[in-house]
């Protein structure tokens, strides 16, 4: 093979070394393309528009030339395009301002919407469509200047990598594909339509900013579909929304795909449907749809069909009724309407475009006698289609930017580069063209100012428009907000909603979620497998709160802080303490004043009977002093009940120690004389002597004041306090009183047990000692009384939460209080007041 091909270029050098120069030609391979329009002058304009919708496809034998490509279906939105463009190059050559002394012509070429057709179109513009050259070096300067074009995406992809190393300008008026702004790729590609980059994110802004997290997605199989959907799914992802089902479609699939793909729409849960699809490809799917008759879509378009005309006026598509969707800002072209209704064959009768334009917009043939015939005299003015419709210029006025782009940039060359006087106008090279084309910025007729980024895409502007149900019942196509890149991000998307109309004509905004949104007080929980917008709402946990709606996470509340029951609130927490106003506390101060109250009457009665026998019999001031004590001890649990504070946490601790220890103390004293006084009946006993009044008050005063020592200590080097217990509840903060010293407490408890024990022992001695007299049984009884209950009472107050705490120490001192006063004065009372009779000396003798 190597050697074939090295044979054959020397034969090549050989023939043209042996032929002279004059002789010398290239001849152009394969067939040479022709424009469908042209006009050629001083500087000629290249276009590709997609004029026919379809080339057919043929198989090729590969044993003779091809037969060139055919085209059918005559596309009058690409016509319109095409003749939009002649417009503005007439309307460049009217004008004395803008190239003064050059007339542009053009050369338009028919891509039949494919690839392949576009690619020998390119060619044809590069190199001009004569067969031979005479030039010695077989090359000339490129055809055209520049080329507007293509419409779709994947063939201007091709296009433009096909032109870019050539340094010819590529000015698209419709390619929107972000994959376009690559420079690197495309260095020579301009466009005058924003890049679906800025479209894919305004849609997903669209989508967020109607509360839809749950959408469904169809998309043309080619550049446009593919990189917009792409783009537009990950700025969806930013924004929080998930893609149920996404969809892809070309129009010449079979129908079988269609049905498929409405099938998955019409099972889809989604109430919003994002068609980023080119119109050629909508079409047949929304037939598929209407035949299938489903409504009650939200369908968001991009700019390729939200604005099309034929399916607007179609009856059996008023489905779409609502849809909302980005389209190119519209714009009002001067002369425009009347330009085209001007267009005839008889312009060029040799012009078979022409002729094919006039049959497709009459509906007659000028030769085919079974339709009805073309006279020539049918007027366009009449008509009312897409072609002659004026009222949406949207890409009409990009296609007029981007011819005018090309004039301003030319005429910005020979406005620096001056030829010489008398001599003829050269040609810019294409790296001039291109280099004043990147650094453009003119104000066209309309009002837009036209320049071009790093990428060669202009500022991104959008109308959002509404298809709303007119008066004569067609539908209509309402502006209802804008998208502008140039402003704030937060500014760019502004939304009219109040004028909006939904699915189904229904004023109200439809609810497109996967699952409900989670309300204040729960989170969301995302459902195994499922995408992120699928969710469980789990409720917040105790003392966590959500305050807003669809939460990721629960909070928690701060310490003094706890949940609400709608756990949307944190409030602050219950505060607990044992109070006057609760009934414990109540029950609590009614049997301390009982208990009081009983102290004060056997004071009384003490007092009244205090020359009896049975008051004197054993101390009677020691009697009287425990009866004081007593009285004491039971006011001093009225300090645990109430708010605690700074003094009453010392003085309830305090007090109740000194106060039992004042009772024990007497207690005690009462079981040594009685021990005393039986020894002191023993002969030669002087034992009384040394424990007579004198000495038991000195022992209740120095057993007592041991105590006040303790407790001094305590309150002087850590005493108790107010303490906010946070720990023990999570729902409530317990107030209670900190002991400060948990050693100064327990030393006051184990003295006064310790005293409390040697009284039940000293009593428990002297308990066999002569009845009538002895009433160390009855200090035996109530010291076990009080020992049982405050060794019960140890693990009951360590166990104890909260207020019980405080009511256990109360019930502990109230129940030995009443132990003391009822086993030791309760005889007594009984004696002095039911048996009076036993109130006597000799009876109180009556057993020695």
């Amino acid at each position: 093979m190597a050697n074939t091909l090295s044979l054959l270029l020397l034969l090549l050098l050989l023939h043209g070394h042996f032929l002279p120069a004059t002789v010398q030609i290239c001849d152009l391979v394969g067939q040479s393309a022709l424009p469908v329009l042209s006009a050629e002058r001083d500087i000629n304009i290249g276009a590709i528009f997609s004029i026919h919708r379809n080339a057919l496809l043929r198989l090729y034998p590969f044993t003779s030339k091809p037969e060139p490509t055919t085209c059918v279906r005559l596309n009058l939105r690409e016509f319109k395009f095409a003749q939009t463009f002649i417009f503005a190059i007439e309307e460049i050559n009217n004008n004395t301002q803008l190239l003064p002394g050059v007339t542009l012509g053009y050369k338009i070429y028919d891509a039949c919407n494919a690839i392949s057709p576009t690619l020998v179109s390119g060619m044809a513009l590069i190199n001009g469509y004569e067969n031979t050259l005479s030039d010695t070096s077989c090359s000339q300067p490129p055809a055209v200047q520049a080329i507007v074009g293509e419409s779709s995406s994947s063939p201007t992809t091709a296009l433009a990598a096909l032109v870019g190393p050539f340094n010819i300008p590529v000015i698209s008026h419709f390619a929107t594909c972000a994959c376009l702004s690559n420079r690197k790729r495309y260095p020579s590609f301009f466009r005058t339509i924003p890049s679906d980059y800025y479209q894919s994110r305004a849609l997903a802004q669209l989508v967020k900013h109607f509360g839809w997290t749950w959408v469904g997605t169809v998309r043309s199989r080619s550049d446009y579909g593919n990189n917009g959907i792409t783009a537009f799914e990950d700025a969806a992802k930013q924004e929080g929304i998930c893609i149920e089902y996404s969809e892809a479609i070309l129009r010449t699939d079979p129908q079988e795909q269609f049905r498929k793909t409405v099938e998955v729409i019409k099972k889809g849960t989604s109430k919003v449907v994002v068609a980023f699809i080119s119109f050629g490809d909508f079409a047949p799917l929304v037939k598929v749809i209407a035949e299938n008759n489903i409504t009650g879509l939200q369908w968001v378009g991009s700019e390729s069909w939200i604005t099309s005309r034929n399916l607007a006026e179609t009856k059996e598509y008023s489905f779409l009724s609502g849809a909302v969707g980005f389209a190119i800002v519209n714009a009002k072209l001067v002369g425009l309407k009347e330009f085209l209704v001007n267009v005839h064959p008889d312009q060029e009768p040799k012009n078979k475009l022409l002729k094919e334009f006039w049959e497709t917009a009459f509906q007659c043939s000028f030769s085919n006698s079974d339709s009805a015939l073309c006279t020539g005299s049918e007027k366009l003015g009449e008509l009312k289609n897409e072609y002659t419709d004026v009222s949406e210029l949207r890409i009409e006025h990009k296609a007029y930017a981007a011819v005018y782009a090309v004039a301003h940039t030319l005429h910005n060359v020979f406005k620096d580069v001056k030829a010489p006087n008398n001599s003829k106008r050269e040609l810019p090279t294409p790296q001039k063209v291109l280099q004043y084309m990147r650094n453009l910025s003119f104000t066209i007729k309309t009002g837009e100012n036209i320049f071009f980024d790093a990428s060669g895409d202009p500022v991104a502007r959008y109308d959002l428009v509404n298809w709303q149900t007119a008066e004569d019942g067609s539908l209509q196509f309402k502006h209802v907000g804008i998208y502008d890149s140039s402003l704030p991000s937060k500014q760019r998307l502004q939304v009219n909603q109040e004028i909006m109309l939904w699915a189904g004509k229904s004023g109200l905004l439809p609810l497109s979620v996967c699952t409900e949104s989670c309300l204040p007080g729960t989170r969301k929980a995302v459902q195994k497998g499922r995408p992120v917008c699928c969710y469980d709402c789990i409720p917040c946990a105790e003392g966590e709160i959500s305050n807003s709606t669809d939460s990721s996470d629960c909070f928690s509340c701060d310490l003094e802080y706890w949940s609400n029951e709608k756990k949307d609130r944190c409030i602050l927490k219950v505060v607990e303490f044992l109070s006057y106003a609760e009934i414990m506390g109540i029950i609590l101060c009614i049997v301390s004043f009982i208990g009081l109250l009983l102290t004060v009457m056997v004071t009384c009665l003490f007092y009244l009977h205090k020359e009896t026998p049975i008051v004197r019999a054993n101390n009677s001031e020691l009697s009287f002093l425990l009866l004081f004590s007593l009285s004491l001890c039971f006011l001093c649990s009225l300090t645990f009940i109430g708010r605690p504070t700074q003094w009453s946490c010392m003085l309830r601790h305090t007090a109740f120690g000194i106060t039992f220890i004042l009772c024990i103390s007497c207690v005690l004293g009462k079981t040594i004389v009685v021990l005393m006084a039986f020894r002191a009946t023993l002969p030669g006993s002087n034992v009384m002597k040394w424990f007579g009044p004198l000495q038991q008050r000195l022992s209740v005063v120095s057993l007592t004041l041991v105590q006040v020592i303790v407790c001094l200590l305590w309150l002087t080097l850590s005493p108790p306090y107010p303490y906010m217990n946070l720990s023990y509840y999570r729902e409530k903060i317990i107030l209670e009183c900190n002991l400060g010293s948990a050693f100064g407490f327990w030393a006051v408890l184990g003295y006064t047990g310790l005293l409390s024990t040697l009284c039940f022992v000293l009593a428990f001695l002297a308990r066999k000692l002569p009845d009538n007299f002895n009433e160390a049984k009855f200090i035996t009884f109530s010291m076990l009384i009080f020992c049982a209950v405050w060794l019960t009472f140890i693990p009951a107050y360590v166990s104890s939460p909260g207020k019980y705490t405080v009511a256990v120490e109360i019930f502990a001192i109230l129940v030995s209080s009443f132990g003391l006063l009822f086993c030791i004065f309760a005889p007594k009372c009984y004696i002095i007041l039911l048996k009076p009779e036993k109130n006597t000396k000799k009876q109180m003798m009556g057993k020695l």
